[in-house]
């Protein structure tokens, strides 16, 4: 057995400072920068994930961060009016409705791009 304090997750992203716009104003979360431009990102909760600069970044083909919400339509609607676009799969994907909420296959859920094209969601609790 691994013998450890403690874990993170990271991700790359390929603008260091849109990350940090996004992830800190538009999403509220708390940012710091550490070394080499890698950036700290604090999740509700306490968690911590780490954001790093990778110039020939390719974002991820799955859904990198899931944050659970009370009401995803009420999420949704704060996303949008923040100017995020929630709709970005097409029905055959993924069955959403016109604002890109899936509901009733498990709890629903909605998912979104950081400008990496990095795939987060929101997801009922």
């Amino acid at each position: 057995m691994l013998t450890t304090t403690s874990a993170f997750g990271g991700f790359s992203v390929d603008d260091i400072d849109a990350a940090q716009e996004f992830y800190g104003t538009t999403l509220g979360l708390q940012v710091a920068t550490g070394e080499m431009g890698i950036l700290h990102l604090t999740l509700p909760g306490g968690a911590e994930v780490i954001a790093y600069p990778k110039p020939d970044h390719t974002p991820a083909s799955f859904t990198i961060l899931n944050f659970l919400v009370s009401d995803v339509g009420r999420a949704v609607d704060e996303l949008n009016a923040a100017g995020v676009t929630t709709k970005i799969y097409d029905d055959e994907q993924f069955p959403t409705d016109d604002r890109g909420i899936m509901s009733g296959n498990g709890p629903s859920i909605a998912w979104f791009r950081d400008p990496a094209g990095n795939v987060l969601s929101v997801i009922e609790e």
